[in-house]
């Protein structure tokens, strides 16, 4: 079996087991197979073990006798002593894992640390959806009607977030509200990337459902599903993440302007542009 099947072996026998302990395993005479996961595995030197030895996450350290395969999945098998292995010994360790990488696998450190990030910030959308779901609909608006404007503005509310900072802390007074800043900015972010996900998923159901309308949850959960893969996939997945929380920013600090003086100031700026055009 080679090194991708036996990877793909293990994570279904993972799934399927459900073994993890925090303290390590010590096989005294089994007569079956022995499979653990986030564990390492002793065989003492007066054991012997009556079938295969598998570890998903974690080294086999083999003393005594294993009659049959002995199969590590990021971890190592290791002979000490006197210790036999009668099968075959197949190891697949972090470092081949690693190595991977450019077929498109990313290192699972990373990608769980990313993942687990994502589920967290995902979760609070969802709940500041259900706190505020009016003022997260009216960005939704303001980003469907006006996406360019909405960019212009996250970019311009980023860059002076240093800056008012810095004001704040000179003036010693206003160092209390850094903290306040610093809410009203994730506010913002959260707001405005849930704002992003409704969009993306209610665009995705008319797609694939085009006579039925979906609820805002799921198009919410649906959209941050969506969003959440684009920002994992490698090189790009920044590019993502940066535009999403500018657009996202944007919208939230125009959904706190009244939508006619919004359209009025859209039309000014089209006309403007379009007579700076003409000039030129």
């Amino acid at each position: 079996m080679n090194r991708l099947g036996l990877i793909a072996v293990f994570a279904a026998v993972a799934v399927c087991c459900g073994l993890a302990h925090a303290t390590p395993a010590d096989a005294r005479g089994s007569e079956r197979d022995i499979t653990v996961m986030f564990q390492n595995v002793d065989v003492p030197a007066d054991e012997t073990v009556d079938g295969n030895v598998n570890v998903v996450f974690g080294n086999a350290t083999i003393e005594g006798i294993v009659r049959g395969d002995c199969n590590a999945v990021f971890g190592s098998c290791i002979q000490a002593g006197n210790g036999q292995i009668w099968g075959r010994s197949s190891s697949v360790s972090s470092d081949t894992a690693r190595a991977l990488v450019p077929l498109g696998l990313i290192s699972l450190a990373d990608q769980d640390r990313h993942l687990i990030g994502n589920l967290a910030s995902s979760a609070v959308v969802v709940l500041v959806f259900l706190l505020f779901p009016m003022r997260m609909r009216v960005a939704l608006a303001r980003v469907e009607r006006h996406p360019a404007m909405s960019g212009f503005a996250g970019a311009a509310g980023t860059i002076a977030v240093i800056p008012l900072a810095l004001l704040l802390t000179i003036s010693v007074v206003g160092i209390p509200l850094i903290l306040l800043e610093a809410a009203a900015l994730f506010g913002g972010v959260w707001i405005g990337l849930g704002a992003i996900a409704l969009l993306v998923g209610r665009r995705l159901c008319e797609l694939v459902m085009p006579g039925s309308t979906p609820s805002p949850l799921v198009a919410l959960i649906l959209g941050l599903v969506v969003v959440s893969a684009a920002e994992i996939v490698p090189l790009v997945g920044w590019i993502v993440t940066a535009l999403v929380w500018c657009v996202g920013l944007g919208a939230a600090m125009l959904s706190f302007v009244r939508s006619a003086e919004l359209d009025g100031a859209a039309v000014v700026l089209a006309l403007k542009l379009h007579q700076h055009r003409a000039e030129g």
